[in-house]
């Protein structure tokens, strides 16, 4: 996958930080020297460069995944789960806080927003980590000024060496998917995303009754994020009815028909997402001693 970005004739570099300010976040621009710039573009180099030695290239990020510290993946940054990301890359006038950095606890991130000569944008985020300030109560710090020691005595901060996340027109582009959850508030996305989620697997299977799994998503998140999942795979349109019914049997998962639609019964809620999402499955290896597993990831292997 390409970088829709020309990282070698970068003609603006922007830097910012996202506060956690209670009831929100927000994120604001910070001037930043030459020499800054220089440092934000290098990250953005080591970050591309550490997406590249994966070897098994980009797969997309599935919310019901558990996916590794450190692995590339992306996501359209159409999809309603970038939409944190897509409003801080698409934002025209983030506005100016020149004293943001005075209260380093409430940095929950920081991120550089670079314009090549096409014009074209990237944004690159990283959660705020290490460059959280290095305040002197926890030791002194000293630096060499005219030829001599002395302390410093203002707040340092320190740069990471890449970033977690990086943002093209098209695609975000996911170095460590904790940090992307993190920093995108993707538990709450999905949690509000889950009215949308049902009513787009409902147009699917109509003769399924949603009632349950939507009350019960919209109160755990590993639900919703497998019902996220389930949506965003497109495979629900042509499932059968009886062959629904039958899995759900073999997996132990409890449906019955009610006013001729398929219900789940309480305490089953899970269960049934997971057969959706194609996690539940049975082997026979021991004639008469069928063995039942849930899958924690799922591939398709093509013939």
């Amino acid at each position: 996958m390409k970088l829709n970005f020309d990282r070698e004739n970068v003609t603006v570099t922007e830097f910012g930080v996202g506060l956690d300010e209670g009831d929100g976040q927000t994120f604001v621009s910070i001037p930043v020297g030459v020499d800054v710039q220089a440092a934000l573009r290098e990250m953005v180099a080591s970050t591309w460069e550490s997406m590249q030695r994966d070897d098994g290239g980009p797969t997309q990020y599935e919310p019901s995944e558990k996916h590794g510290g450190t692995e590339y993946l992306y996501l359209p940054l159409k999809d309603d789960l970038a939409k944190s990301m897509r409003d801080l890359h698409d934002a025209a006038n983030l506005p100016r806080n020149a004293r943001a950095l005075a209260d380093p606890g409430a940095v929950f991130c920081y991120f550089a927003r670079m314009t090549d000569n096409k014009g074209r944008r990237l944004t690159a985020l990283r959660r705020a980590t290490q460059f959280k300030g290095i305040l002197k109560s926890k030791g002194r710090l000293v630096r060499m000024i005219d030829d001599s020691l002395r302390v410093v005595e203002d707040t340092v901060f320190k740069l990471d060496t890449d970033f977690d996340v990086l943002v093209d027109a098209a695609n975000v582009h996911i170095l460590r998917p904790s940090a992307f959850e993190f920093a995108g508030n993707l538990q709450d996305a999905v949690l509000a995303a889950v009215p949308q989620n049902i009513g787009a697997v409902q147009k699917d299977l109509p003769f399924v009754d949603f009632a349950g799994i939507e009350e019960y998503a919209g109160k755990h998140p590993r639900a919703a994020r497998y019902l996220a999942s389930i949506r965003s795979q497109k495979e629900t349109k042509n499932i059968d009815r009886t062959a629904l019914r039958a899995l759900c049997k073999t997996n132990g998962v409890e449906v019955q028909v009610r006013n001729g639609k398929v219900t789940v019964a309480d305490g089953h809620e899970m269960d049934f997402l997971e057969v959706l999402d194609r996690r539940r499955y049975q082997l026979e290896l021991v004639k008469g001693s069928p063995e039942r597993f849930r899958a924690g990831s799922r591939q398709r292997i093509e013939n």
